[in-house]
């Protein structure tokens, strides 16, 4: 189940490089952020599919998403300019709760 959850986890990275990338692509107009964003996309659902081998597709599903938006969110404020406040922080860190219980929970 180890390697599940860490498939899971690099399936999430790459949901993050897509969601980042599809910024890149203007509408799907140039020609290598879309390559980049839509092998990123692929390979996302790939490792996806490979985790819910084990996993239950629930659990899968919402940390696979968690780790995308939570991602996403950060590389956002960090480095695109996106605002940083105290509700998308907080936001931030209840999706990151819920990742963890739900890890817990097997």
């Amino acid at each position: 189940m180890g390697m599940a959850w860490l498939t899971l986890g690099a399936a999430g990275l790459f949901e993050i490089a897509w969601a980042v990338g599809l910024k890149y692509t203007v509408g799907f107009t140039r020609l290598w952020p879309s390559v980049f964003t839509v092998s990123a996309m692929v390979a996302s659902f790939w490792l996806l599919s490979l985790a819910l081998k084990v996993l239950p597709i629930g659990t899968a599903y919402a940390v696979w998403t968690g780790i995308g938006a939570t991602g996403t969110a950060i590389i956002g404020m960090a480095f695109l300019g996106d605002a940083v406040s105290l509700p998308r922080l907080l936001g931030i860190g209840m999706i990151v709760g819920g990742i963890l219980v739900l890890k817990a929970a097997g």
